[in-house]
């Protein structure tokens, strides 16, 4: 009888996480999918781009200056190294793609609002 009690609580508790999972997933959409394969294009995750730059927010300002700054210190005529000036490169081109993502999944009246401009 205990047996079926606790079986019953775990069937029950798995299918919630399984809901759970899949709402998830959902919210997640197109853009999360975008993100993977854009990591998987890169060769760097979105976190490991942002360490690697320094980088919390992703504003093109703070992207560019990071880079720049990281890209001359690692230059290998000033004693740098080429593979840590490569890690910089791969880290600014999966954040500039990933910036690119999210501007194109944002509502048309939310991205007017971003860019005054255009």
């Amino acid at each position: 009888m205990g047996v079926q009690v606790v079986g019953r609580a775990f069937a029950r508790a798995l299918r919630q996480e399984f809901a759970a999972s899949k709402a998830a997933a959902e919210a997640r959409g197109r853009s999360g999918q975008q993100s993977a394969a854009a990591s998987s294009i890169t060769g760097m995750t979105l976190q490991e781009a942002q360490q690697v730059l320094n980088i919390t927010t992703l504003t093109p300002e703070e992207i560019q200056k990071n880079y720049e700054h990281l890209f001359k210190v690692n230059d290998k005529s000033v004693g740098g190294s080429f593979y840590l000036q490569s890690k910089v490169v791969r880290a600014k081109e999966r954040l500039e793609e990933e910036l690119s993502i999210q501007t194109q999944n944002k509502p048309p009246g939310q991205q007017q609002q971003q860019n005054p401009e255009t």
